[in-house]
This record gives structure tokens, sequence and C-alpha cells, in this order.
């Protein structure tokens, strides 16, 4: 079985070794650089890698995707589009084989979107970017998919549960392209549901309050807007937007409908806590951390807030009971708190402050 591993870059240098090294089970390694200014080119090279130069104007993500693929031999059995700031944990290549049949198109494998200190994933869903090397290629400016080509025929997607790829991120990395792009692919289908709600996202975070509204009011309007998960993050950014336009009210109205649209999720609740600790109703704050701890898993998929699954409700509840004067509780749920960030400053010093309080 030929593998071969394909990618996009531009300055990134900082990552070239931690990627080639987890990459390395491939049989090759192919990366199309769109302008490097940085000595990621040269690292690359010195470590074995097929690049090529090509700057891509007017930019798209599609495009850059498709030309770094087009590096790939013809006769690649498994084709893995990866980016320089993801990791592949050790052993995916015997997966790949055990799992991967001569029929099989397309296969789904854990991403950890968002991790911890400690190296727990807050944020996991399946990412679908291993594939064969033929009837493939990408579409939409940002935000790009895989399309399968043969419109006739079913993909034949599998799952390798036993693959995982972690995701460290450069926070500093502009995005300043994906709002632009993300109009221009509105603009090119309108009717694609999925690119109004990232549209209407991004709208949330520039800022951009009417605009936000708009834009994912005519996301859930869209006859193909059917996923409730993506429907519930809709409705909870328009909440956003309402609640920085002062209209709490409607924030909250738009926070009950995303909670009865997908209530086997977390992040409407915890949202709602946010706004109630924000009008300092701390019984309420209380009320919604708890709903959202009853619900003990979450689905595969990009959807789920970071701040659902990492401190933040043990926070919430802490700071909520202090201001109840329930102080016990408070000790309680900081201590809950404080074991996803043992380090946390605020937190070591609320913990002191709680003791005091608790021992009175």
């Amino acid at each position: 079985m030929k593998i071969c591993v394909y990618a996009i870059c531009k300055n990134e240098s900082k990552f070239v070794s931690r990627w080639v090294n987890s990459m390395k089970e491939a049989d090759a390694i192919y990366v199309l650089d769109t302008g490097s200014t940085d000595d990621t080119v040269k690292k690359l090279k010195e470590l074995n890698v097929n690049v090529k130069t090509e700057i891509i104007s007017p930019w798209r993500f599609d495009v850059a995707r498709n030309k770094s693929l087009e590096m790939v031999p013809l006769d690649t059995d498994v084709c893995l589009c990866t980016d320089l700031d993801e990791v592949f944990l050790p052993g995916w290549r015997k997966e790949i084989e055990k799992y991967w049949q001569k029929d099989t198109t397309r296969a789904k494998y854990n991403y950890n979107w968002r991790l911890d200190e400690g190296n727990r994933p807050i944020v996991n869903f399946y990412i679908e970017k291993m594939h064969s090397r033929k009837d493939y290629h990408w579409t939409h400016p940002v935000h790009e998919v895989l399309t399968y080509e043969k419109e006739k025929e079913k993909e034949n997607t599998i799952i390798i549960d036993t693959i995982t790829v972690n995701h460290y991120p450069d926070d500093n990395k502009s995005r300043s392209s994906y709002l632009p792009l993300l109009e221009l692919s509105v603009l090119e289908n309108p009717k694609d549901d999925r690119n109004m709600h990232y549209l209407g996202r991004e709208y949330m975070y520039y800022k951009k309050w009417p605009q936000c509204i708009k834009t994912l009011k005519r996301h859930l309007r869209l006859k193909t807007a059917t996923w409730k998960d993506e429907r519930a993050a809709s409705m909870r950014f328009i909440s956003r937007a309402y609640k920085n336009l002062n209209r709490y009210d409607l924030a909250k109205y738009w926070l009950n409908k995303a909670i009865k649209e997908a209530p086997y999720l977390r992040d409407a609740y915890i949202e709602r806590a946010f706004l109630e600790y924000e009008l300092k109703n701390y019984k309420n704050v209380e009320k919604y951390c708890l709903k959202a701890l009853k619900i003990k898993s979450h689905t595969k998929s990009y959807i789920n807030e970071p701040f659902s699954w990492d401190k933040t409700v043990y926070d919430l509840l802490a700071i909520s009971c202090y201001q109840m004067k329930k102080y016990n509780y408070a000790n309680y749920f900081n201590d809950f708190a404080l074991s996803f960030e043992p380090n946390n400053e605020r937190l070591l010093n609320n913990k002191k402050y709680y003791d005091e309080k608790d021992k009175l």
C-alpha cells in the first residue's frame, strides 16, 4: 500500500520538524509552499520533503489544496491531507493498512481540535481528510471541503477510531482573509447552509452584530439547514450578538431556542449561565451550569465549544456559590476547576479566599 501525505503552508518554520516527524510513516510527503519568507522551505527540503512553491493569486484555500494534491502521484493508494500545526499520534500507518480496503474511498478519524494544558482533548470530533487518490477535489474559497466527484456512485467511507491527530494552532496567526473569502463563498453558492453559518459566525468574530444576526437568520431559513447542532450554534451566536447590543430579552429568547433545538449539547446551557452571570442572577447561573453537567458526553462534531468541557462550568459554579454565601460549595467546585488548570493563579487565590470563608 502506497500512502502519501500532502499539505499547504506559508511561514511555518517552527512547526516543520515536529510535523515531519509525525508524518514520517508515509511513503512520501508533498508540500505546496504558497510564499514563505522564512526558512520553511529550506527546513522541509532538509528533511526530504517534496516541496513546490507557487503564489496563489487571488488567494483561495481550495485552489491551493488542489494544487498540493496534484503533486501526489496517481498510483498512490491513500492520500492524507494535513496542516503543519497538526501532529498524528504514532502508529497511524498500521491502522490504515489494517482497515483500508480496495473499495474504500475515504476515512474518518479522531481530531483533537483543542487540548488543555495537560494535553487532554477538550474539543474532539471526526475529520475526514484521508481519501483515495482519484475522484476527489477541494471546493470553497475558505473552510474548504473535500468533494467526491462521482455523483452517481456512493462513497465508501470508513471510520478508523484508532487514528488520532492533535491540533496545536498558532493563535497569533492572522485570519484576516477569512471574512472576504466567506463572503465570496456565499456569493458563489448562496444556498450552501454550511458557508452561510460560517459567514454569520465570522461577522460575530468581527463584532459586526447586525450582519451577524441577519446572516445567521438566513442560515436558519435555508431548507438544507437541518443539522440540529449547527442550527443551535447559529441561535447561540445570534444571542451573543443581541447581548452585545444590550438586548438581553432577545439574547435569552435565542438561547432558549438553542436549548430546545439541541438539548443534548452543553453549549447553550453554558452560554445561558454566562448571560445570567453578567446580569448577576447567580441562582440561575447555578441552575444552568448544573443542567449542563448532566450532559456527560458530546457528539463528535466541530460545534462543541471549548468552554463547555474545560474548567469554565466549575469556575462559574464556584463564583456563583460564593456570591450566594454557599462557601463550602464554592470550594468544592473551585477544586474541580483547578483539576483542569492546577497552576491557574486566579483559581489558586480564589481557593484561599473560599477556604477562609468556609472556616468562618
